[in-house]
């Protein structure tokens, strides 16, 4: 069973929020499967679907993102997920906006929704696609610019970033981390 975790904040403010681009990916692998979020467990909606014959959960924690590992972890523990079984999504202050990335292993970086992560997992070493959202001009404040809506632009890259990181997920259900690791960031 394996088990990919889009990170964002819950609510119809947050919706389309440079902070909410984990979510989206969500929403799009559950729409290529013809998958609802409509269970709840462990302050998250998630879906399970079955694809090359395994379970594979998709989960986006309804914690708001600075204890999203409060979702994370008893959802891996209640049905038995490793650590090498999961993969999480999230938007990073440091790629160019739409930029993927994919890691097997990092710190935090100053995400509070990571922070969360790895302090719940107790290791920072887990799969993990970054999507770049790019650093806030200058004078505005990083929680007023990662709570904000890309601009027409942006969101145009941001439609294919949330496709290949899809794809990225896709393509983890049938081989090997690394090696999708090696296709996406070649």
């Amino acid at each position: 069973m394996k088990l990919i975790v889009g990170l964002g904040n819950p609510g119809v403010p947050y919706r389309q929020t440079r902070h909410n681009i984990g979510f989206e990916v969500i929403d799009e692998l559950a729409n290529r499967y013809g998958a609802s979020l409509d269970k709840s467990k462990f302050n998250g909606l998630y879906s399970m679907i079955h694809k090359n014959g395994e379970k594979v959960i998709l989960l986006k924690p309804m914690t708001y993102m600075n204890l999203s590992g409060e979702s994370i972890r008893p959802m891996m523990d209640y049905y038995d997920i490793g650590i090498n079984e999961i993969t999480i999504i999230y938007d990073d202050l440091d790629l160019p906006v739409g930029k993927i990335r994919l890691r097997q292993k990092g710190s935090a970086g100053g995400h509070n929704g990571i922070k969360s992560t790895i302090q719940h997992l107790g290791t920072q070493q887990f799969n993990r696609i970054r999507i770049g959202i790019d650093r806030p001009p200058a004078g505005m404040a990083v929680p007023d610019y990662v709570l904000g809506k890309f601009s027409k632009e942006d969101r145009s890259v941001m439609e294919t970033a949330v496709i290949k990181s899809a794809d990225a997920c896709e393509l983890w259900l049938s081989k090997p981390f690394l090696e999708v690791m090696n296709q996406f960031n070649a």
